[in-house]
């Protein structure tokens, strides 16, 4: 079974259960500034979650395009990318845990034909106040028995989940295992947040544990026997009381709608299905591999985290720049800032083990771009944006190895200043600073210092970079949590005038510059609001002054916003403008801005956040800069003040 028909077969048999299948949500969020990338299947649809009514109905399914920054030290280990798909299926308000968990062990079993005796599953322990998951763990129950086996519940684990219960287990004997911190999740923790217990699938990939990773193994060990390919969330309950994420006692209440949310992996999947203990090894990286192996005349078996840092790092560079965020080649570059940053962090660190396997970079002949091509033409079918967008990610990528080039130069030379500078001082040790700051500004990983370390008969104090390392993980992930926090964006009266307030600005952008102007992304606080648009040159002051005049003129007008439901094709024909146009359904939500009285609406969109019912008390419609935000794209921040 390919990866291609993997993904339909998951479609196909949730279309059957009566599930709408939803496109794809593009990787840039839209309208949402807590999130760099749309992270889970559930992200994009956090509203329908908490309540609102879907225009497909109470049961969806798809395959989401997602990307993860939090993982990009983590590859390597055979199981862990950056970019991934994410099979999910959704029940709002619908069926419940008995549906769920019957038919994800069918699919596994039935249609994947993946060994029963090979899957694992773990339930939620309970807390002081919130039961232990008995519901899910009779079902599971059932559903082993009806493929032959007797699912023994093995022992628990009610401390850290990352240690396990502390005792050897029998494999054979126990299928179900109970854990606390591991399997109880939640959106957030302020009040009227979702919480409830999970349910996760592990796939036995049959490798060895190794007792660096503990004494003894278990589900969660970090060993990589057993590998997480899909996790059920019964969102369950709704915090009512704010408190420590964690102290589970206090501040929840049951939901009278229970939902559902299921995400599996499909590049882990497919590895179960196709009998692999890697997913490097699947057909979702085949290609990839043996071109890196082409270009380095080494082959993937010597040297694997090498080789699955470049094939991972480089597709994610390729999805992200390459998504339709408006016009085809208009899309995502490396950057210093947000998600630029991280396309140019993916990059840097695969030239970097490409280096590290013999692969140079040279004037002239780049060769990121050629990993980037087979992207393209692997998802070619499933995902066109990639071959559309193919020119611009081949000159991005260009122009960024060419940059990196020159700063490994200047890595080499401050390593060799360093090393200098140690043995003038009877020393013969380089310090876990010294080599951290190689790594940091450099770019050098702690490998290629220690190979250059031993040619001039020094040694690296490794566990001393290893400490540094941590420290700045630890910092990174503090400073990216409300990053990459799931959730909706801030609500608030004064972020929903401004959002609407930015739906008036396309309209008037639209007006003065010309129809090329499509919306290319945009953050919106309750202070501001940032809105990027396709245009090739900067604004004249003539330009903004006229932009602020027509939005002004509509809030002056007390323009009523209404919302109406309809096919998309109807919403198209009305002239409804759109941000990501993939990630729409069948059916969509429009909103107009226009007369009471009938006539053109200044403004149509295609959108789901809140908007206020008139643009009457909006204020006045203040342009502060206006600014390039990457090539062909520009950016304008703007406030609304109060009337005078």
């Amino acid at each position: 079974m390919t990866s291609n028909e993997l993904r339909q077969k998951y479609l196909d048999f949730f279309s059957a259960k009566g599930h709408a299948i939803i496109p794809s949500a593009s990787l840039i969020p839209e309208n949402d500034p807590s999130l760099l990338f749309t992270n889970s299947g559930m992200s994009p649809l956090a509203p329908y979650l908490l309540g609102e009514k879907h225009p497909e109905g109470a049961r969806l399914a798809n395959s989401q395009k997602c990307f993860r920054a939090e993982d990009i030290d983590e590859v390597g280990d055979n199981r862990h990318n950056t970019f991934f798909e994410m099979l999910g299926n959704w029940s709002f308000g619908d069926y419940y845990k008995r549906e769920q968990l019957n038919w994800w062990f069918e699919f596994l079993i039935d249609v994947l034909k993946i060994d029963p005796k090979r899957l694992y599953q773990t339930v939620y322990l309970g807390s002081d106040s919130i039961a232990k998951d008995e519901e899910s763990i009779g079902i599971l129950k059932e559903v082993y028995k009806k493929y032959g086996m007797d699912a023994e519940e093995g022992p628990e684990t009610p401390s850290e989940g990352k240690y396990g219960p502390g005792m050897e287990i029998d494999f054979k004997k126990y299928k179900i295992f109970a854990y606390r911190d591991k399997n109880w999740w939640q959106r957030g923790d302020v009040v009227g947040e979702l919480g409830g217990p999970d349910s996760e699938t592990f796939y036995d990939t049959g490798k060895k544990h190794s007792r660096k990773h503990g004494e003894h193994c278990h589900l969660n060990c970090d060993c990589g026997r057993f590998i997480e390919i899909g996790n059920s969330v019964f969102m369950q309950y709704v915090r009512t009381e704010t408190g420590w994420p964690r102290r589970l006692e206090r501040g929840w209440q049951e939901l009278k709608n229970k939902n559902v949310d299921f995400g599996g992996g499909l590049e882990r999947l497919i590895m179960a299905a196709q009998g692999k203990n890697n997913i490097f090894e699947t057909d979702l990286f085949a290609n990839l591999i043996n071109k890196i192996e082409r270009l380095s005349g080494k082959k993937y078996a010597d040297n694997m985290p090498a080789f699955e840092v470049i094939a991972d790092h480089l597709k994610a560079a390729a999805f992200i720049m390459g998504g339709d965020k408006g016009l085809p080649g208009q899309g995502i570059a490396p950057s210093n800032t947000d998600q630029g940053y991280i396309v140019r962090r993916l990059i840097r660190r695969a030239i970097r083990y490409g280096k590290q396997i013999g692969i140079e970079s040279k004037p002239d002949e780049t060769w990121t771009k050629e990993i980037a091509k087979i992207a393209a033409h692997d998802y070619a079918d499933t995902y066109p944006e990639l071959q559309r967008n193919v020119d611009f990610i081949i000159e991005e990528l260009k122009k960024e190895e060419e940059k990196f080039a020159k700063t490994l130069e200047k890595g080499l030379k401050e390593f060799t200043n360093q090393a200098l500078r140690i043995k003038n001082q009877g020393l013969k040790i380089i310090s876990g600073v010294d080599a951290f700051d190689l790594y940091q500004t450099y770019g050098f990983p702690i490998e290629m210092t220690k190979e250059l370390a031993e040619e001039k008969g020094l040694e690296v104090d490794e566990a001393g970079f290893n400490k540094e390392l941590k420290k700045h993980q630890e910092l990174s992930r503090t400073a990216s949590a409300g990053k990459f926090k799931g959730g909706l964006a801030d609500a608030s009266e004064e972020t929903t005038k401004l959002h609407t307030a930015a739906h008036l600005l396309l309209a008037a952008l639209r007006q003065v510059l010309g129809d090329h102007v499509i919306q290319k992304g945009s953050n919106i606080t309750a202070e501001r609001l940032r809105f990027d648009f396709s245009h090739p040159e900067k604004m004249t002051d003539k330009q903004k002054q006229e932009v602020e005049k027509l939005v002004n003129e509509a809030i002056e007008k007390n323009l009523p916003v209404t919302c109406e439901e309809m096919p998309l094709e109807e919403a198209k024909k009305r002239g409804a403008m759109g941000v990501f146009e993939s990630r729409y359904g069948e059916r969509v939500k429009v909103y107009f801005i226009k007369s009471a009285q009938g006539g053109r609406a200044f403004s149509a969109e295609i959108c789901g956040g809140p908007h206020v019912e008139n643009t009457n008390g909006l204020g006045h419609f203040k342009i502060i800069k206006e600014e390039s935000s990457s090539a062909g794209v520009r950016r304008i921040k703007a406030v609304l003040v109060p009337s005078s």
